[in-house]
């Protein structure tokens, strides 16, 4: 199986590099800046419960024409640059291979599907906790990395999907296929945004968070915001939400933070409009009040387009 992995940070780099250790399939990588040139150069180092080794994909590129048909595209990159890469990935679907998006958020696979031939692009989403700590350099810790992914409407991928998953399990990483994929990844929305919403406004990790009553009644209230809206939209969630969340909380290592957090705070574009953004976006649209996620929005925005180079920097305390 030919299997085309676009990104190389926490979610790409990871599962790239288990791939590529395991030998089993041909792994082409597409990275771009100095992230792939390290990968050429040097492989791509992991440490990991998994293990810890250096890898190298059968090839690296920057262009996805450069990369040949495959016959599965994961996409890792972050989902605010998921609409722009996305017509640059047909060349990779030309052998009528198909794409699963990894993003957090729950509008990558539409996206995709905008610019890529709809029935080749599949629902998907990716349960992990690890980060690039510097180019090429990949840390994991917890449990491995579950790749979910599913047919969405309009979609008859499903038999396909065996393969990518077998490929992945013999990989050493966990991976199913969904019967309601969109569930999922709202399910999974609704426990990293609220802690990146939140966290990246108190700028507290997990345990500070989960110990201060107030801030822990924020959290839970976020959450049941974020499964109106799902609710809204016919979107199958759990009714005990909430407790779910906060119990992840409680387990989550004390000084743990999420990806959006951990970016907003080192002044990085984030998935801030992907993740609370969205929520707001789509309560609009449902016709829900979401009245604590559009203050977070509006408190948080300045930082996130100051990151992203739309207005001037400024100092971050």
């Amino acid at each position: 199986m030919r299997i085309a992995i676009v990104g190389a940070g926490g979610v790409g780099g990871l599962l790239c590099g288990l791939l590529a250790r395991a030998g089993k399939e041909e792994v082409v990588l597409v990275a771009r800046g100095e992230a792939g040139r390290v990968i050429a150069a040097e492989g791509l180092a992991v440490t990991s419960p998994l293990g810890t080794f250096t890898a190298r994909p059968a090839r690296v590129v920057e262009d996805p024409a450069a990369a040949g048909p495959c016959d599965a595209v994961l996409v890792a990159v972050k989902s605010w640059q998921v609409a722009e890469l996305a017509p640059s990935l047909a060349p990779l679907l030309a052998g009528g291979g198909f794409a699963v998006p990894l993003q957090n958020g729950v509008e990558a696979a539409t996206r995709l599907a905008a610019a890529l031939p709809p029935a080749q692009v599949a629902g998907g989403f990716c349960l992990m906790f690890g980060w690039a700590e510097a180019p090429g350099r990949i840390q994991h810790t917890g449990q491995p990395p579950r790749v979910v992914m599913g047919d969405r409407p309009g979609t008859s991928l499903a038999a396909r999907f065996v393969p990518l998953a077998a490929a992945l399990q013999g990989s050493g990483a966990a991976a199913e296929v969904s019967a309601d994929v969109e569930a999922g990844a709202w399910q999974k929305l609704l426990v990293v945004e609220p802690k990146g919403t939140l966290g990246a406004v108190t700028r507290a990790p997990a345990l500070p968070m989960r110990a201060t009553p107030e801030t822990r009644a924020l959290l839970a209230a976020l959450v049941a915001e974020g499964a109106a809206v799902a609710r809204a939209r016919g979107v199958r969630v759990a009714a005990d939400v909430v407790e779910r969340t906060l119990a992840s909380l409680d387990a989550a290592p004390p000084d743990s933070t999420v990806s959006m957090h951990r970016d907003l705070a080192a002044g990085r574009p984030s998935e801030l409009f992907d993740q609370t953004g969205a929520i707001v976006r789509l309560g609009r649209e449902a016709g829900v009040a979401v009245p604590l996620h559009e203050a977070f929005l509006a408190a948080l925005t300045p930082g996130e387009r100051a990151a992203r180079g739309e207005v001037p920097a400024f100092p971050r305390t």
